[in-house]
């Protein structure tokens, strides 16, 4: 299970600086003084697109009325919360950024008390990091279903987007069309023959190896160890060395690579969506709307094309999230 408050993505994204450890983000939130801090105001005042709060610290509360933006300490988590940024903005929202703060064990104490007002969340990540550690649930539904139950009650989720970002089966397109792979169920006659590459743990995790034979009967010819959804990974599938790899969803080299991540209708890896979190007390209904409007056009392949743009193109953060809002009509 991947955490994505913590991950790298396969190439530095252009514009911001970002704290690429949790653990130095747990350890001194000083650092984040002169880091996460200085890299979202530096960002908002370039680009016009928010307002720096007065404060050097990007955990202290904004001015009263105010709503804060916050995100996690990676690209695409970044650009979420411009999208959240630009957007509420534009229908008239006071807002204050606060990106790059961290990892999750960071940032959940904060928002939970209203240090900062929303952040993109992926909420079975949420669920089991934060929320309910022994949750199996594994569907949107039945994720949501949860949080709407455990959260604490200064917290809510909005309305999930159907955009993933998430653990895959992810095959080349000469494989997908060789063998008509559209789904992990397709993999039956097949998979004794292909070698499975993945992160070290994927061999006993139990949504891993394990899960694919418990959920869908695949056994496979060998396990090969690889990187986490990195540059070890897009080789070692695109040159052959496996014929199956745990690749995530979001992953800009399923675009450049022409590579298919497989369908998983029975669920083997928890849902990943994107979802807003909020700390109730500082929303209205526009603000809810508004964030909701997102969700409902916010699909993994235009994530996946935005991560792209950002990741591979070297697009900046503030391109690409208005390019998004203007396509979709929410600007």
């Amino acid at each position: 299970m991947r955490n994505h408050s913590s991950r790298r993505a396969a190439a530095p994204a252009p514009k911001r600086t970002t704290i690429r450890t949790a653990a130095v983000a747990v350890a001194a939130l000083a650092c984040l003084t002169a880091v996460a801090c200085s890299s979202s105001s530096s960002s908002s005042a370039s680009s016009g697109a928010s307002t720096s709060s007065s404060s050097s610290n990007p955990l202290v509360p904004s001015a009263t009325g105010s709503v804060v933006v916050g995100s996690a300490n990676f690209p695409e988590n970044e650009l979420l919360a411009q999208i959240y940024v630009d957007a509420l903005q534009g229908n008239g929202i006071k807002v204050t950024s606060k990106f790059n703060i961290g990892a999750r064990e960071v940032y959940y104490p904060e928002i939970e008390k209203g240090a900062i007002t929303i952040i993109p969340e992926y909420n079975g990540a949420l669920l089991t990091t934060s929320v309910d550690p022994s949750s199996t649930a594994a569907s949107t539904a039945a994720v949501n279903a949860e949080l709407d139950a455990k959260l604490p009650p200064a917290l809510e989720i909005l309305n999930s987007a159907p955009a993933q970002d998430k653990d895959s089966l992810t095959v080349t397109q000469a494989t997908a069309t060789k063998y008509h792979l559209t789904s992990i169920s397709d993999l039956a006659p097949v998979a004794k023959d292909f070698v499975i590459g993945g992160p070290s743990e994927f061999l006993t995790r139990a949504d891993g190896v394990p899960g694919l034979k418990k959920i869908y009967g695949l056994t496979f010819k060998s396990f090969q160890p690889l990187d986490e959804s990195g540059p070890i990974t897009i080789t070692s599938l695109a040159g052959g060395k496996v014929q199956v790899a745990d690749v995530f969803t979001t992953t800009p080299q399923i675009v450049t690579d022409h590579f298919v991540s497989l369908a998983d209708p029975k669920n083997d890896f928890a849902a990943q969506n994107v979802t807003p979190l909020v700390y109730k007390k500082g929303v209205n209904s526009t603000i809810v709307s508004t964030l909701n409007a997102i969700s409902a056009v916010l699909t993994t392949d235009a994530l996946l094309q935005m991560d792209k743009a950002l990741i591979i193109d070297h697009a900046s953060y503030t391109q690409v999230a208005s390019g998004f809002l203007s396509q979709e009509g929410l600007k």
